[in-house]
């Protein structure tokens, strides 16, 4: 598949959608006109890639909701050159996101088939972040941090706390908890042994597995 001026044009309008829903992070929207979603899918969803919607990814996974990238990405308050863990690479999407956002991007994949069909679209793409590893997300990355974020795409029915001790103090961890349908949450780190926790409405993942060894 290319990336051609009709893609473009339907990023126009899902961007245009996306602020009708109340994202506003100028930088967050323009990341999303930017990456070219479709490239991401099968080819057989080239003609609605652009829709507010989850598709299949394989290996039980989903691409998330273009909506939900950018709130989590609002959430998460990237600047240029933060350190940033993601938990559930999927497709790459938002990671390629993250990596628009000037982010220097870590990034764990649980589903190994999928792990390995996303490094393909890495490549092909010339998308390069810091590390991208198969592993267990609720171990994160311990020898990799501090992160000045993480950012989980899969539901955690808690929040482990491995995550909060790799966030750097002033940190954020963007996280949907719950089991059927999770709470998007955000926890600050304030100190070495407070967080500030914040929720902001209800949503639906695929779950976070571990136990990858």
């Amino acid at each position: 598949m290319r990336d051609t001026t009709k893609h473009l044009g339907r990023r126009n309008q899902l961007v245009n959608l996306l602020q009708q829903k109340g994202i506003k992070d100028l930088r967050v929207l323009e990341a999303i006109r930017s990456v070219p979603r479709h490239l991401f899918l099968n080819s057989s969803f080239e003609d609605i890639a652009y829709l507010d919607r989850a598709f299949p990814i394989g290996s039980g996974q989903t691409i998330s909701h273009p909506y939900t990238v950018a709130f989590q990405s609002e959430l998460l308050e990237v600047k240029d050159g933060d350190k940033i863990l993601e938990i559930g690479t999927g497709s790459g999407y938002q990671t390629a996101i993250l990596l628009k956002l000037g982010a220097r991007v870590y990034t764990v994949e649980r589903q190994n088939e999928l792990y390995k069909n996303t490094a393909k679209i890495f490549n092909q793409l010339h998308i390069r972040p810091k590390i991208y590893s198969f592993g267990d997300g609720y171990k994160g990355m311990p020898n990799e941090a501090p992160f000045d974020g993480i950012i989980v795409t899969a539901g955690a029915p808690y929040v482990p706390e491995a995550l909060l001790l790799q966030l750097k103090i002033g940190g954020r961890l963007v996280i949907p908890v719950g089991d059927e349908i999770q709470i998007m949450t955000v926890l600050v780190r304030v100190s070495e042994s407070q967080f500030e926790k914040h929720e902001f409405g209800d949503f639906k993942f695929v779950p976070l597995l571990e136990n990858k060894n």
